[in-house]
């Protein structure tokens, strides 16, 4: 295969993403990042310390800059942040460059994976479910869906292997 786009991997928290990323670029031998840990990694900061000091607006600044490095290269497994497609630029930048999976699951199955994990994600510390049905829109435009509540990981990393093959011919 000589395909070198990204493949993208986005949803909401606890929807699956970097699980099932990691598990896509291993069967494709390919690198993995993922956005939050990579921002995490050239800021120098933890995502709640972003937030703490810079306000979302600053993370989401950080993320729009990370979003176009990532669409310039090539060759990746990328797991988005939750917000990361909202944006409709970003959006649209990884839709043009990439091969974008968005990742859904019943909100409660997100409750259960979300149990215990509270302090790595600042947006949790609210209404999430409002804020699920908010950034509804913005992920059912993404053409390809894939509902992650009853199936495996693996079985989910196989579908999008297939979906990427099949949309690179």
């Amino acid at each position: 295969m000589t395909n070198d786009r990204n493949i993208v991997i986005t949803g909401f928290m606890g929807t699956g993403k970097s699980t099932i990323g990691r598990l896509v670029a291993e069967r494709l031998q390919r690198p993995y990042l993922d956005t939050d840990a990579e921002i995490v990694s050239r800021v120098g900061m933890s995502i709640p310390e972003i937030f703490a000091r810079q306000g979302e607006a600053g993370f989401r600044h950080i993320e729009r800059r990370m979003c176009r490095f990532l669409a310039s290269q090539g060759g990746y497994v990328i797991s988005t942040g939750g917000g990361m497609l909202v944006d409709e630029g970003n959006r649209d930048v990884m839709l043009a460059s990439g091969f974008v999976v968005c990742l859904t699951a019943s909100p409660e199955v997100i409750a259960k994976r979300l149990l215990g994990d509270p302090e790595d994600r600042p947006l949790l510390q609210g209404d999430w479910r409002g804020l699920l049905e908010k950034r509804r829109p913005a992920y059912e435009s993404i053409p390809v869906q894939i509902d992650t509540s009853t199936r495996t990981p693996d079985e989910i990393a196989e579908e999008i292997v297939s979906l990427w093959q099949a949309a690179s011919v």
